[in-house]
């Protein structure tokens, strides 16, 4: 599977409900739990200027919002919202994905998840539509109705829906769990009703049938998880992976701040063992 031009994800950079900059950054402070004088200490300004910007009774410069935002850790495109509620431009591009000015990026990623198969590996937007994946991301795939692939497959949706990879999942209770709270994490961070319709429709599918519990492990010898496992069924095997997700250093586009890079890493020897004996 290549790489893909995903949908533009909608546009979050307009401060909610006409908000000026004060309100949206004492949100920003109290989310990640810093105080006015350890934000002011952080920033090299005072705790007094902090609550007159909070209060809305100093304007804070653009250099200023920046540099708060880069204190509280606000994602890119939030960034750029505050600039906005600040009346300032916005400081970070939105580059489309097939734009020509992201070919090495492009190009990267793409020899990234090819370097790594035969293990499994994907890269998503901020909403988790799938815009590249390798030959082990569509193994694990095989038999999947096309209505889920096509045109812009979804991550979430392709594991927790009843027609995609729940039913094959031996451990979906755990697993789905597990996917619910990173999005319901990222909820948290980030003001996007997109993701938070996609909580709410990967929370009310139903379980799959003959799905209630987790499955025990295989006899035989048990393996210590240093990780909680994806124990998922191919043709015949139960195949067990534990994800890692990467993102990029300190982006500077608001496209390329919302892409991650999920590995899926074998977490027993049989696991690997088999994937290589695919590829051989």
């Amino acid at each position: 599977m290549t790489l893909v031009a995903s949908g533009p994800v909608p546009s979050r950079a307009n401060a909610p409900d006409g908000q000026g900059v004060g309100p949206l950054l004492r949100a920003w402070r109290e989310r990640r739990r810093v105080s006015q004088l350890e934000l002011a200490l952080r920033a090299d300004s005072s705790a007094r200027h902090i609550s007159f910007v909070e209060t809305g009774r100093s304007r804070p410069s653009e250099e200023m919002v920046l540099r708060l935002a880069e204190h509280l850790d606000v994602p890119v495109r939030e960034r750029n919202a505050l600039l906005l509620a600040a009346g300032y431009a916005p400081h970070y591009p939105e580059t489309p994905l097939d734009d020509p000015a992201l070919d090495a990026l492009r190009d990267g990623m793409e020899r990234l998840i090819r370097g790594y198969e035969p293990y499994p590996a994907l890269v998503v937007d901020a909403t988790y539509t799938v815009v590249a994946a390798n030959r082990g991301i569509a193994m694990l795939l095989e038999g999947v109705p096309e209505s889920l692939l096509a045109p812009a497959p979804n991550a979430m949706r392709l594991t927790l829906h009843p027609e995609g990879l729940a039913p094959r999942i031996r451990n979906l209770p755990e697993w789905r769990g597990h996917l619910l709270e990173q999005m319901g994490r990222q909820i948290a961070l980030h003001r996007s009703d997109a993701l938070r319709e996609l909580y709410e429709e990967g929370a009310a599918y139903p379980v799959p049938a003959g799905v209630a519990d987790t499955e025990p492990a295989e006899p035989g010898e048990p393996v210590a998880y240093f990780a909680l496992p994806m124990r998922i069924e191919h043709a015949g095997r139960v195949l067990s992976f534990v994800s890692s997700i990467s993102t990029f250093n300190t982006p500077m586009d608001v496209t390329v701040a919302e892409l991650a890079i999920e590995t899926f890493l074998p977490a027993d020897p049989a696991t690997a063992k088999y994937l290589h004996t695919l590829v051989s």
